[in-house]
């Protein structure tokens, strides 16, 4: 069946004819792609047509698609059981490795979704702190749960509004929004409500409406307050945990958060999400303290070898290589006119104007210009994030060839820009 023939179908099924929103590429238009197959930084769909993928799955897959060692590892554990609903020695041996890699994880929750870890964290920091009210950031996104799908209120650090029907006003009003980037705001904010706060929140790499990458001393003074407010802070890695280096955004940034939200490259392509930090904040998690969290597929065992035969491979040098190919991709995005390609670690935003740090700064013409560029390179078979405030991910599968199959499709549409 063809790639249109299935989304018809799925437009009785699903809303919008897919399972998460973005995907169904209302805004750069056309039909969803259905893959059929992938391997390494390709992927076939049900036409038969073959693609690089610049999406990679939203960013799990750093060694690419279908490697052989994770293959490999998920036959073996499949072979075992698929599900247990109770311990099994996978579980530790990759919270081994997590703590190898972050040392500041003393003990850690496995759970299904990277929303399920940060809403997990959220009430442990409330349980620990004994406050309810918490504090994120316009631009960055920590999944959908109420609390979370949030923008700022009518006053500086009063009441939050919901960004999405379904989320009762009370909720949103428990959670604070700042801006990004605003220094003044933030000191405001901690000097009127400070005491209140059981949590601050934030993707310290900010991914998920662009890359807007932040102000060191931005992040610094935010630990700073959190500190002398007995705030817990809580990174949200779930993009770049194990995506930037082996300790993620708190190692590059030389920042330790109180806790932090993993996903994505913990799983090797299954789903995984994982919450965790000091020891003494896990402590009120059930069974050994007050505050409920349970899950019947958190732990589950082929996720957990998918995840470790992933993060066996995850070393300096690697990062090292893959840090050093990004910078040719990003050259090569750039080569197209107009096209600026702000880039951390292998995380690259095509983006059709200077880099930005706060997420209204991004211009529509510019995300207008995304848009005819997506269309243009899927023409060319290369398959960008079907939305211009997303990423773009590499991985070790995105070699020499690849790259100059990529300059090639972006010559033959530069001319359009």
């Amino acid at each position: 069946m063809s790639n249109e023939t299935l989304f018809q179908e799925a437009l009785t099924h699903f809303p919008g004819g897919v399972s998460s929103p973005v995907r169904a590429f209302r805004a750069v238009g056309g039909t969803p792609k259905f893959f059929k197959k992938a391997s390494g930084a390709w992927f076939e769909d049900e036409d038969g047509a073959r693609f690089l993928d610049l999406c990679m799955s939203w960013g799990p897959l750093i060694l690419g698609h279908a490697h052989a060692d994770i293959l490999a590892a998920v036959s073996e554990a499949m072979q075992e059981g698929l599900t247990f609903g109770a311990p099994s020695r996978r579980e530790l041996s990759l919270a081994r490795r997590i703590k190898e890699m972050v040392p500041f994880i003393e003990k850690m929750r496995f759970v299904s979704s990277g929303t399920e870890a940060v809403m997990s964290a959220l009430r442990a920091a409330r349980g620990f702190t004994g406050r309810d009210r918490i504090l994120k950031f316009e631009g960055c996104y920590h999944g959908h749960s109420d609390g979370l799908l949030v923008k700022a209120g009518s006053g500086l650090a009063t009441f939050g509004a919901p960004t999405s029907a379904g989320v009762p006003k009370g909720i949103a009003e428990l959670t604070s929004v700042v801006t990004l980037d605003d220094m003044d705001t933030l000191e405001r904010t901690f000097a009127e409500i400070g005491g209140q706060l059981a949590a601050a929140i934030i993707e310290p790499i900010p991914a998920n409406n662009g890359l807007l990458l932040q102000r060191p001393e931005f992040l610094k003074r935010l630990r700073e307050l959190c500190t002398q407010h007995g705030v817990v802070l809580i990174f949200d890695e779930v993009i770049s945990g194990f995506r930037v280096a082996p300790g993620g955004a708190a190692e590059r940034l030389g920042i330790t958060p109180d806790m932090a939200t993993y996903g994505k490259i913990i799983g090797g392509g299954m789903p995984v999400g994982l919450y965790g930090g000091r020891k003494d904040i896990m402590g009120v998690v059930a069974p050994d303290g007050p505050v409920y969290q349970a899950g019947t597929l958190s732990g589950n065992p082929v996720a957990m070898a998918a995840g470790l035969a992933t993060m066996e491979k995850l070393t300096p040098a690697f990062y090292a290589g893959l840090e050093a190919n990004a910078e040719k991709w990003a050259a090569a995005f750039e080569a197209i006119p107009g096209l600026h390609c702000p880039r951390y670690g292998s995380l690259l935003w095509p983006l059709f104007q200077d880099s930005v740090r706060r997420s209204d700064a991004v211009k529509g013409e510019a995300i207008g210009s995304f848009n005819r560029l997506h269309k243009a390179m899927l023409a060319q078979g290369v398959y960008l994030p079907p939305s211009g405030y997303e990423v773009a991910f590499l991985s070790a599968a995105h070699g020499d060839a690849e790259l100059a199959r990529f300059k090639q499709a972006a010559a033959a549409v530069a001319k359009d820009f």
